[in-house]
């Protein structure tokens, strides 16, 4: 997975499995302690590493955004390196039925990109239906990377989960809660789906094997082997 945005880039697993077909095909890999509570613990064991620390910015590409656009990776690097924010995301403009799912997560931002809360509720809340036009205008779907400095990394992953990182099963709402600002960069397009239920496997195996030929590279199940993130680091 190489888009081009960063000096080295590293797949950090708990998972033999996937560290051997990383190995099969050349990727570098790291395997990590197994008990991480969520992605960014796991990109920290990763980062702390003595071959990483000259990496100023760090990004997390998560296992289970295997189709995310360069743009949201590219906008959630931009959103540190401008020094408005220790903190990076993405998130594209949908659909309103999105409010609907709860595998599909939403955020609510300031007008200057701030996030506010994410939710898998439906967020904005719509009171009045004669609002339903600038709701519209609201909706906004995370998208699964994350950009840190060095500094706010080891500070997220220092606290303890947070009730509201538990309750919603979002790691993101961690830094939110101890007030740290996180910047989300509203692109076109998150560049195809995340992987949450198992209709979305099944239609992430049958896109990846057209384009990617998944079934000689990716043994049938191995996205589910583990929590699995793909970290990148850039300088």
């Amino acid at each position: 997975m190489n888009m081009g945005v960063a000096d080295r880039y590293v797949v950090a697993t708990d998972s033999r499995e996937i560290e051997q077909v990383c190995h099969t095909y050349g990727v570098p890999v790291v395997l990590t302690r197994p008990d991480h509570p969520s992605g960014t613990d796991r990109i920290a064991e990763v980062a702390a590493r003595d071959e990483f620390a000259d990496c100023d910015v760090v990004v997390n590409v998560q296992g289970d955004e295997p189709f995310v656009a360069r743009e949201a990776v590219m906008g959630a690097i931009d959103m540190v390196r401008s020094g408005r924010f220790a903190l990076g995301t993405a998130a594209s403009l949908a659909a309103a039925a999105v409010l609907q799912q709860p595998d599909v997560v939403k955020v609510v931002c300031t007008d200057n990109g701030r996030a506010m809360y994410f939710s898998r509720a439906p967020v904005p809340f719509l009171r009045d239906p004669a609002d339903a036009d600038v709701r519209e205008t609201l909706v906004r779907q995370h998208i699964g990377v994350y950009a840190y400095t060095r500094e706010a990394l080891q500070a997220w992953v220092s606290w303890a989960p947070h009730p509201l990182e538990m309750v919603e099963r979002l790691e993101q709402l961690r830094p939110l809660a101890h007030g740290v600002d996180m910047g989300v960069a509203l692109v076109a397009s998150s560049g195809g789906f995340g992987i949450d239920t198992e209709d979305d496997l099944s239609r992430a195996e049958v896109l990846w094997s057209q384009h990617m030929s998944l079934n000689a590279v990716l043994p049938t199940g191995a996205t589910n082997a583990s929590a699995n993130s793909f970290s990148s680091s850039t300088r």
